[in-house]
């Protein structure tokens, strides 16, 4: 009832939430994509997205037909890798971005382990300056990482905005330096806190450096300072900084994939493991309760 072809453009519209990003992650044109959602919607009888010229969202009914997509897509590819006979082998390195450690990317690698028992896969997490440069070393084969709005390089897998985060009922004296709680470089998020108070010729201070998530969600906890965060990411006991505190626009951050330069069996693992990842892309925000866990570098 449902083709595979237009529910992987539904997916990719749904995470990107453009009709023209879709398009070129898919490597199509943007009336194939609004074919897609169209064909997909009557076959339905549901409208999926609310539309116009200057946004899209999903609909209630689209909301729905997230889960039932990646459940049939995933249904999908475990039959036809079950009847090709073709089973994935080699050593994979992926690197992921400490941002997703409490979301739900483990159901993901998880899902892909049991899809792929022949492929060693080690994982690295890290922050996203840090992987970029792995990757660029040859250390790493696969990485999802941070990337700024409006670069180019590395295939899309959403978009958020940044937002300053802080304890509830924490106050931002504007004629006091702004107490950053902040990763060290190369760190995306801190480069782009200091990029903008410097803009703004807002002063500031460290009041906490950490190369780990967990210690500056502590210090942020204690009321020691703000971080810059992704929206669709605040961690428990954190929340947006009010605007009363003056604090300046950080503007967007994509999430993307970057394949390393490999061949052979790391290269086809990698391709896997990207396609799964973008087909799962909605799933990388933080899940109620913030379920999930990925810790340091492992052997998966």
């Amino acid at each position: 009832m449902y083709d595979p072809a237009q529910l992987r453009t539904f997916l990719a519209v749904a995470q990107t939430l453009s009709f023209t990003t879709a398009a070129r992650r898919l490597g199509v044109r943007q009336s194939t994509v609004s074919q897609h959602v169209r064909r997909l919607e009557d076959a339905t009888g549901r409208q999926l997205f609310a539309r116009d010229t200057h946004r899209v969202d999903l609909t209630s009914d689209g909301e729905a037909m997230l889960g039932f997509a990646r459940t049939i897509l995933d249904a999908h590819e475990r039959a036809s890798a079950f009847f090709t006979g073709t089973r994935l082998r080699g050593r994979l390195r992926f690197g992921a971005s400490e941002d997703f450690v409490q979301t739900r990317l483990p159901e993901i690698l998880q899902t892909f382990r049991r899809d792929h028992p022949d492929v060693e896969l080690e994982l690295t997490v890290e922050l996203s300056g840090t992987l970029h440069q792995q990757l660029e070393a040859g250390r790493l084969d696969l990485v999802l990482a941070k990337r700024r709005a409006g670069d180019t390089h590395g295939e899309l897998v959403r978009q958020d905005v940044l937002v300053w985060i802080g304890a509830p009922g924490l106050r931002i004296d504007p004629d006091r330096p702004v107490p950053l709680v902040v990763f060290p470089p190369p760190g995306i998020t801190r480069a782009r806190a200091l990029e903008v108070l410097e803009e703004q010729g807002r002063s500031w201070r460290m009041a906490c450096t950490s190369g780990s998530l967990s210690g500056l969600i502590a210090a942020a906890q204690a009321g020691l300072g703000v971080m810059v965060h992704t929206r669709g990411l605040v961690p428990p006991g954190l929340v947006p900084v009010s605007a009363r505190a003056g604090l300046p626009e950080l503007g967007g951050v994509d999430f993307v994939l970057l394949h390393g330069r490999r061949r052979g069996g790391a290269q086809q693992a990698a391709d896997a493991l990207a396609a799964a990842i973008l087909a799962g892309g909605d799933r990388l925000i933080r899940p109620p309760g913030g379920a999930g866990a990925v810790r340091g570098r492992e052997q998966a």
